[in-house]
């Protein structure tokens, strides 16, 4: 029994198993591939811990246990910006001395 060939527009057929983005290329391709969604991913979560600390310390109610864990959990997310602003500043210094493209 003959199979039904149909195509997709980029020239993919049906009946070709699914392959995975990254599988074609080295581990360094790889970990170029992801460097942007892992920044992405720490800009997000750098976001929600803010609110989250924003909004322990606006619920506090003057407890100071509450609020010295809002101000620790702010104070983590400040250095956690920090350090995330020099890696990719970092990178970037990296690619124009080396003449690298990372991103």
């Amino acid at each position: 029994m003959k199979k039904l060939a149909l195509t997709f527009p980029g020239g993919e057929s049906i009946n070709d198993p699914p392959s995975f983005a990254f599988a074609s290329g080295n581990i360094s391709n790889i970990i170029n591939d992801l460097i942007p969604y892992i920044f992405a991913l720490a800009g997000l979560a750098l976001l929600l811990i803010l609110i989250w600390a924003g909004f322990e310390m606006m619920t506090s109610a003057g407890d100071p246990k509450k609020m010295e864990s809002a101000k620790g959990r702010l104070t983590g997310a400040v250095i956690g910006f920090v350090i995330i602003f020099v890696a990719y500043w970092l990178i970037q210094i990296l690619e124009v001395i080396f003449g690298l493209k990372i991103f």
